[in-house]
């Protein structure tokens, strides 16, 4: 699991309906996915305004938000480490 900040969780498009109550609603939520092509950040973005939530579509991916310097918390079996 790939995070862009510390607390922030990844949510497949196909479990964003079920996982999004547990959300909070007073914080921004970005959607991003694979690249500026991909369609489903912008479908998630869509659903989260339509129930209320603050959402943005990161513009490019998280490839690109890491290799751009952003910070990036790789979560595997427990550890986790900070990239940048």
């Amino acid at each position: 699991m790939h995070l862009l900040s510390k607390g922030a969780v990844s949510i497949p498009l196909d479990e964003l309906e079920w996982r999004s109550r547990g959300l909070p609603q007073d914080r921004l939520i970005v959607a991003y996915c694979r690249g500026p092509y991909c369609a489903l950040a912008p479908e998630a973005v869509r659903m989260l305004r339509a129930d209320g939530y603050v959402a943005k579509h990161l513009k490019d991916g998280l490839p690109e938000w890491a290799a751009a310097g952003g910070d990036v918390v790789s979560v595997t079996a427990g550890a986790s480490t900070v990239n940048r």
